[in-house]
């Protein structure tokens, strides 16, 4: 039936439901300014999508497809007619359905300022305080601090931290971004030099300046006075049309009819119910934070969705005489708002539900999921793990529940909750309000939530616990216990508290309330999420912290209780997050260099204002082209099989298909792999891994193609597989060869020492967590099989040759450009090429352009990841702690191909004594072939694994001799002309001026000390301290890679046109390579460019990777800079007034060129790994750190104190991205020994998959206080302008964290009377932090015997 607006249009979507016909409504809505009407609005389509291909605003990116990375970022603006007043908001624009945004204005980064326009103070402040590296993540944070802005013009730090916690980063390390933004609010507000009352900025720094010994060591990276002043009267406006649209329009109820789902918006409360009865199936979406998760990654479809955003009564909060009713509607925001007005104009004793909710919404998800997320959709979805629901289910609250006929009121208890994600609610009934009681007098309510990251995290478990004294009295009335993650559902400990009532609260109580809540409350072994025993413990230690809180409580309140001893108060302290503190230090350039003349200098990257502004132009923000097809992989769901059959026929039916690829349908070579041929480019009849890629769906869009993937049928034999390293230990399954490095006499050394410790230990690998996951688009041209490949990745020419084999042309027919990444980390250094190849195949068998930007999920199941490492010692030591032999084993688990394993175990063992002078020495290493995707390259290659054993038997040897281990690391440090195990003199060591560096501006001895005072004052907190010292061998271990090739032309307006090899990922390599341009050149870097990297300027490029592009490239363009000087020479001395355009001129006109070629190659390379002699590396960089941590022993949780870097970068080329890059790879390997955990299930399946399981740093894990120091005086003779690498080199001195936690850790073992050596795997979880500071809890729970039944995640 045709729909005419004036008939239908007035009729409500029950009375219009059993019409035929597939009418749709208008969907009207603002984007920055700009009036939408879109007349076939999809259910099924996100804002991101619509903003990105229907509107070409790139600016917002894809980081995850499920709101837990920020980069899709917005701000939407309301007009509430209850209030009269403007809502702005920040949303992930990856979950906002399109249909959800009638009337609403959206704003974009590209809507608050542009480059050619002018820069909003929120993009340029980010970029001048040097925050964006990659800029992938930039315009997510920026769009999420201009939000907070236009709510709040004057924050304070803590706004800013909280408005940050949905945004990721994995670039920066964070520091620069809040630095930048300090400047914006109330703490470090810049007043341009006018001499604030309590301190400008300038004169304090000024002031640190004067006060230095060192008149040439700089301490500011940026300048506030420098930033244009934040004016909030001169934001953008709320569209005015829509204003009248809003305030003219009645509630109006909307239809929106998409291919396969159809989204109704009722007008009012009476319409809602009518539809619910109609559709009792239909999903109730409000912030589709929960069914945006479901359709997407569990592939749900809910043909109906009913939304009943704007119906007032499920956004009314209403003041009761017992409490506060919330709206089911109400956003946890909104909600927080309230609770925390209350809590400030309420008397305390009501106000303890209050509280306890407003502790978890702290940590609940991000600042742009609260916003959007309905109290109602948090408990209708039933999670066992909510954060919200024990507390609900602990105070008593109660909910409305309502249908078309019925009302009823049933309180959040046991029966509530039927089974995992059900409740008692009928398919026809919906939730109307809920009712948070106040607390009453007596009453005492927390609750707690344990995740392994504090910030935006899903829990592993949660309590709620309230209990009810007499007045005046310490005997229980009423206790409920509520917990998250012990069942399929929230449940409540009615046993142990049943048995509590009446008793007093005491010791004799604890100890009955564990005994019953540990014989209550239990899990099977194998429990989805596992940390089974953790998990038990923590049941335990979140009671005990409650009694203790209660036990004071009372006490404070003069009740007759055991007083609580000082040395437990620290557990009843509630987790506040302290403000950033950081200095950097860096070494002035000459006072009379030029000022032209950038080197050394903290120049701003060179992308970085469009980064902010979302104009920067990565893989997947170029333009569709005409024709362009979309491309989705088919991929193995089986860790080892045979393929038997593949049926297609399923997915031929969805609408948009074109085409399908399959091994048969390569023209060349299926043949592939980056260093040995072992892959295929699609699987033929076998498969050795989940996510084994074996064919290809090309459609219209994304969309059609990934259902079309997953439609696809493939029937397999399944064969034995191995999964980890200890199968493959057990089965020999190794890759040859086998490799060992030795030196000296082993069986002498061991006979030399005066004692001799074995030990082990097992460090987790690392997903890369690029904010830009990868990306291809192809272009074939049509003629001779040429094609043009934009690919987001770090090898341009190894992609290139791989591209022509698979297409059966020459390399000279493939042309592979790149701008720049959003991230590479060594990610992208091979195993792009399996995505590369596959595009380009299809672009080539059907003639069109083809595109695919992997999705997070696929990306973390496909791509591999850091090799997981397990190490075996045996190290001979004397009594003073000198080591004197060492014999270390490793294995790697390399995955189901070679790929660049032996590369990175040559690393490791390259790196396996650290930072020591070890006499006897011998490393071998095993290369695990197992049932994984291939694991690869990874900032650090191999030498953090190397390290980190080194680190481990270091500290055995202190904790067996009971002396500190700094003393013993100092001991045994390289001392200048030491030699290395492969035989390697070191020259201009720095070592010992970093680590006493490091030790001065830590104040070592003092913050000893200090931390021995705290914990002999503190039973149940515990901090700790460990010194790091790093060498990173700088060169490719395989020489040919050490070359590098750049192309320089200048045009006849005197600009300057620059290519190298080198390819731009975010480390800065474009800016750095245009200041050793600049100087070489004698001109200011504006008149240099950087375009892009492509194999048809500068071929046979090696990958950027190793920390050497600086290094290698520098050098290339140097040549070709130094040649074209030559050629102008004679025209400057001709003309010594004229400009360098003069000059160019001149040239020009005498006919010559002005173009050169440069290329270089790292000299005196020569090591034979067969014979141990020679020279395997151009130089070495070194660092160290000294951390500070406090964990808490009965949670696991750990807090980064404080962290002091000293590293020896040479002559900074660019201290400000020499400093991005210490810190930005400090908190990646942060990440790396405290926090990321890759779980795999036995069978090989890739569990974490997205920021919701697999965590990565956020802001609130920086330490607390931050310094880091480039060593001055330093030149490296051995690189471009004396300067070092610097991109891998700092990652491992994260492991003082570890380390630190390691010592906090032994001092909580202390107080159970053990001692000596123990074993810590890497990373050093909650988990692991909490079981090995073993104590009564955890001794009530044993690990179960491996083998006695299925875990949920093996240890790969």
């Amino acid at each position: 039936m045709e729909r005419t607006e004036g008939t239908e249009g007035n009729r409500s979507l029950a009375e219009t439901e059993t019409w035929s016909g597939s009418w749709s409504d208008k969907l009207i809505f603002f984007v920055n300014g700009k009036k939408i009407v879109e007349r076939n609005a999809d259910p099924e389509m996100t804002l991101l999508t619509y903003l990105r291909r229907k509107l070409g605003l790139t600016g917002t990116k894809l980081g995850c497809a499920e709101g837990g990375c920020g980069a899709c970022t917005v701000m939407l603006s309301r007009y509430q007619p209850h209030t009269d007043q403007l809502l702005h908001y920040a949303v992930n624009a990856c979950l906002a359905p399109l249909c959800s945004l009638h009337l609403v204005a959206v704003t974009t980064v590209e809507g608050i300022g542009s480059v050619a326009r002018k820069l909003h103070p929120v993009q340029e402040r980010i970029a001048k305080a040097h925050g964006s590296q990659c800029g992938f993540c930039t315009p997510g944070i920026v769009m999420s601090m201009y939000a907070l802005l236009r709510n709040n013009p004057t924050p304070k730090m803590a706004d800013v931290e909280e408005a940050f916690q949905g945004n990721l980063c994995r670039c920066t390390g964070y520091r620069p971004i809040l630095e930048g933004y300090k400047t914006l609010t109330m703490e470090g507000g810049c007043c341009g030099g006018q001499g604030r009352e309590n301190g400008c900025c300038l004169t304090n720094v000024r002031a640190d300046l004067n006060s230095q010994e060192d008149a040439d060591e700089a301490t500011s990276l940026f300048n506030a006075a420098d930033f244009v002043p934040f004016d909030p009267t001169q934001e953008v406006i709320f569209p005015p049309e829509l204003m009248t649209l809003c305030k003219g329009q009645m509630p109006r109820s909307l239809r929106f009819r998409g291919e396969r789902v159809t989204w109704l918006q009722p007008a009012n409360l009476d319409e809602f119910l009518h539809l619910k009865w109609q559709h009792p199936d239909a999903r109730v979406v409000v912030g589709n934070t929960e069914v945006g998760i479901e359709v997407k990654f569990k592939n749900m479809l809910y043909p109906v969705i009913i939304s009943p955003s704007f119906i007032p009564e499920l956004h009314a909060v209403v003041h009761v005489d017992d409490g506060i009713e919330f709206g089911a509607a109400c956003s946890l925001s909104h909600m927080g708002a309230v609770l925390r007005m209350a809590v400030q104009t309420l008397p305390p004793h009501q106000i303890q539900v209050f509280l306890a909710v407003l502790e978890q919404l702290r940590w609940f998800a991000g600042q742009q999921i609260r916003n959007v997320a309905a109290v109602g959709g948090n408990i209708m979805t039933a999670s066992p793990i909510s954060d919200l629901n024990p507390v609900f289910m602990a105070a008593g609250c109660k909910l409305t529940l309502i249908c078309k006929d019925s009302r009823r009121v049933v309180p959040i208890d046991d029966r509530f909750f039927v089974g995992y994600r059900r409740t008692a609610l009928r398919p026809e009934e919906v939730l109307l309000s809920v009712h948070i009681p106040f607390s009453k007098e007596g009453q005492f309510v927390s609750a707690f939530k344990q995740s392994p990251r504090r910030e935006d995290d899903i829990s592993i478990v949660t309590a709620a616990m309230s209990v009810t004294f007499a007045t005046g009295s310490d005997v229980v009335e009423e206790l409920r216990l509520s917990y998250g993650g012990m069942a399929a559902t929230t449940v409540l400990a009615k046993k142990t508290a049943e048995k509590l009532i009446g008793r007093s609260w005491g010791e004799e109580l604890l100890e009955d309330a564990c005994s019953s809540l540990a014989e209550e409350l239990t899990l099977d072994l194998s429990a989805p999420g596992g940390m089974v025993p953790y998990r038990q413990t923590l049941t335990l230690s979140l009671f005990y912290k409650f009694y203790l809180t209660v036990l004071q409580k009372l006490h404070l309140q003069g009740v007759a209780v055991a007083e609580v001893g000082a040395d437990c108060l620290s557990a009843t302290e509630v987790y506040q997050p302290e403000t950033l503190s950081s200095t950097q230090i860096f070494q002035e350039v000459p006072e009379d260099q030029s000022k032209d003349d950038m080197v050394g200098r903290p120049m701003m990257h060179l992308s970085a204002m469009k980064h902010a502004t979302g104009e920067a132009v990565y893989c997947d923000d170029i333009p569709l082209y005409e024709n362009e097809l979309y491309l989705a992989f088919i991929t193995s769901t089986k860790a080892h099989a045979r393929i038997l059959s593949i049926d297609v026929s399923a997915a031929e039916r969805v609408p948009g298909v074109v085409s399908f690829l399959f091994a048969s349908d390569i023209p060349g070579s299926n043949i592939t792999g980056p260093v040995n041929s072992d892959e295929t480019v699609l699987a033929d009849d076998q498969v050795t891994c989940v996510g084994h890629i074996i064919g290809a769906v090309m459609a219209d869009t994304q969309s059609q193609a990934q259902r079309a993937a997953k439609a696809v049928r493939v029937e397999y034999e399944e064969l034995p597989a191995i999964i980890t390293i200890q199968e493959a230990i057990a089965a020999q399954s190794f890759y040859q060869p086998v490799t060992t490095l030795q030196r000296g006499d082993l069986e002498a050394g061991f006979k030399q020492a005066d004692h001799v410790l074995e030990g082990e230990i097992h460090m987790g690998g690392q997903e890369h967590f690029y904010l830009e996951t990868n990306a291809t688009v192809a272009i074939p041209k049509g003629e001779d099989g040429e094609m043009e490949l934009y690919v987001s990745t770090q090898n341009t020419t190894k992609t290139q040759y791989l591209v022509s084999k698979a297409l059966g042309v020459p390399s000279n027919r493939i042309l592979v450009r790149v701008k720049r990444m959003g991230g590479g980390f060594g990610g992208k250094e091979s195993r792009t090429m399996m995505l590369s190849t596959v595009v380009a195949v299809a672009a080539n068998k059907l003639k069109r352009p083809v595109r695919c930007m992997l999705d997070r999920d696929e990306d973390m199941l496909i791509t591999g990841g850091r090799h997981p490492f397990y190490g075996k010692y045996k190290v001979g030591f004397l009594n003073s702690g000198k080591v004197v032999a060492l014999d270390v084993s490793y294995y790697s688990n390399s995955g189901n191909s070679m790929d660049l394993s032996y590369a990175i175990m040559l690393r490791a063992l390259f790196h396996m004594e650290n930072s020591y002078s070890i006499q006897n020495i011998r490393g071998q290493g095993f290369l695990c072939r197992t049932n994984l995707p291939s694991n690869t390259a990874f900032r650090g290659f191999g030498g953090p694994q190397g390290m980190m054993v080194a680190e481990s038997w270091i500290t055995d040897v202190a904790q067996r001799l009971g002396k500190s281990p700094e003393e013993v690391r100092r001991l045994n440090l390289y001392v200048e002309g030491d030699s290395t195990p492969y035989n390697q003199i070191l020259e201009r060591l720095t070592l010992d001026r970093c680590w006493d560096e490091c030790l001065l501006r830590s104040g070592y001895d003092q913050q000893r000390a200090a931390i021995n005072l705290y914990n002999r004052e503190n039973r149940w907190t515990k901090r700790g301290l460990a010194v790091v010292p790093t060498k990173f061998c700088v060169s490719f271990n395989t020489i040919f890679l050490n070359q590098a090739g750049a192309l320089v032309h200048i045009y006849t307006d005197g600009s300057v046109l620059l290519t190298h090899g080198g390819t731009e990922m975010g480390q800065g390599l474009h800016t750095k390579m245009v200041q050793v341009a600049s100087r070489a050149l004698g001109i200011p870097h504006s008149k240099i460019h950087i375009s892009e990297t492509s194999t048809n300027t500068v071929p046979n490029s090696s990958a950027t990777a190793a920390s050497v592009s600086s290094d290698l490239n520098g050098a290339a363009i140097q040549i070709a800079c130094q040649t074209l000087v030559k050629r102008l020479e004679p025209y400057r001395i001709g003309n010594p007034k004229g400009t360098w355009e003069d000059w160019v001129r001149a040239a020009y006109m005498d006919r010559v060129s002005l173009s050169a070629n440069g290329f270089y190659k790292t000299p005196d390379l020569d090591f034979d790994f067969s014979t141990n002699t020679g020279r395997a590396f151009s130089y070495f960089s070194y660092g160290v750190a000294c951390s500070e941590v406090e964990i808490d022993c009965l949670t696991g949780a750990h807090k980064n104190l404080n962290t002091i870097i000293v590293m020896d970068v040479g002559t900074s080329l660019n201290p400000a991205i020499d400093i991005g890059q210490v810190e930005g790879a400090f908190m990646q390997g942060l990440g790396l020994f405290t926090l990321e955990e890759l779980h795999y299930s036995p069978d090989g399946v890739l569990l974490t998959r997205g920021p919701g399981s697999y965590k990565i740093p956020a802001f609130g894990d920086i330490p607390a206080n931050l310094t880091v120091s480039l060593l001055r005086d330093a030149p490296n003779e051995k690189a471009i302008y004396s300067s070092k690498a610097v991109g891998e080199p700092p990652l491992f001195l994260a492991a003082s964290v570890f380390y630190a936690i390691k010592d906090a850790i032994s001092a909580a073992r202390a107080e159970s009377g053990l001692s000596g050596p123990f074993r810590l795997d890497s990373p050093a979880s909650a988990e692991k932090i909490r079981m090995a500071c073993s104590d009564r809890f955890t001794q009530m729970f044993s690990e179960a015997e491996p083998g006695t039944f299925r875990p949920w995640s093996v240890r790969v």
